[in-house]
């Protein structure tokens, strides 16, 4: 069994680091123009490390691959990102990403981002399988991005509501808003606050007979359409519904969602909200929910998602 562990690195190592991106780039085939990143001395990294930090991934006590951090605004950039060639196709690049998104996550970033090449597609389309964007183009280099979840707990229905007030604020016609979660977990009272957010007429309650419900405005916004999947059958059924008759001139909310209406368009919330384990049913603990509302798409990059978090609601400790 292979020994994979990534760590934060400092300027003490700088030698590993610096080897991990001379191995990686200097095995990738020429190009016009050249990388700098094979003109990176010890030095030259450790100065970096020590200023911003990065990553190194050791396998059975070997380093196997790294990264280096520049913070830019509400982003954080991802610079020398390399793997040994040898030890490609063993999950050290998406280990060594993840854990990078798991930093920029801890240290309030709203976005990662990189730069990739055009003349190493299979390079960019490990970027997109990864949820990544491309966000720009500057002759041969492409930007891609990726907006980052944000995690937290309400402790009751009314600040559940509350978090769906500050989505129907962040939203607008055309998203698509996804709540998975187990039975009871609160999606319709999420869906309640969204609704009061955006200023549609009520009462919002479960579709799950009517399967689907539209919301007008009451305030000359967009429409809210409520839709329960809880009872079809699967995506055919869901097709049958025509959503993306509405789609682009509505808020699109579906639950139970997960794993069946994503197709319906690229960029979307999707938000799962899940009890907290082990509580006392009759302690107050109970009423606790653990929510996570991740950005998909280009139509997130470059929006904050930190102002959902209210000040009594609190973001869970990483227990990466």
């Amino acid at each position: 069994m292979t020994d994979l562990h990534v760590v934060e690195a400092g300027p003490a190592d700088a030698a590993d680091v610096v080897e991990m991106i001379h191995v990686a780039f200097g095995a990738r085939p020429q190009l016009d123009p050249p990388s700098t990143a094979l003109q990176e001395t010890t030095a030259s990294v450790r100065t970096a490390l020590a200023e911003h930090g990065g990553l190194l991934v050791r396998v059975d006590g070997e380093p196997a691959g790294a990264l280096l951090f520049e913070p830019a605004d509400h982003t954080l950039r991802l610079r020398r990102v390399g793997v040994d060639p040898r030890l490609q196709h063993r999950g050290v690049a998406s280990a060594l990403v993840g854990c990078a998104e798991e930093v920029a996550t801890e240290r309030g970033y709203d976005t990662v981002c990189l730069t990739a090449r055009t003349e190493l597609p299979a390079t960019g389309e490990f970027w997109r399988r990864r949820g990544y964007v491309q966000t720009a183009r500057d002759g041969v280099w492409l930007t891609y991005s990726k907006a980052l979840p944000v995690e937290l707990e309400v402790a009751t229905a009314e600040a559940a509501q509350e978090l769906g007030e500050r989505i129907g604020r962040l939203v607008h016609a055309g998203d698509l808003v996804l709540l998975a979660g187990d039975l009871g977990a609160g999606k319709t009272t999420l869906t309640q606050g969204i609704g009061a957010g955006l200023g549609v007429r009520g009462p919002i309650t479960s579709p799950t007979f009517v399967i689907a419900r539209v919301h007008p405005s009451l305030v000359g916004g967009a429409p809210l359409v409520h839709v329960d999947a809880y009872r079809l059958g699967g995506a055919a059924e869901l097709d049958d519904l025509d959503l993306d008759a509405a789609l682009d001139e509505a808020v699109t909310v579906v639950e139970w969602g997960e794993g069946l209406a994503e197709a319906l368009a690229g960029d979307r919330l999707e938000v799962v909200i899940r009890r907290r384990r082990g509580a006392d049913p009759a302690s107050a603990d109970a009423e606790t929910r653990r929510v996570k509302v991740t950005p998909v798409g280009s139509r997130w990059i470059g929006v904050s998602l930190r102002g959902l978090v209210a000040p009594h609601m609190s973001i869970p400790p990483s227990t990466s």
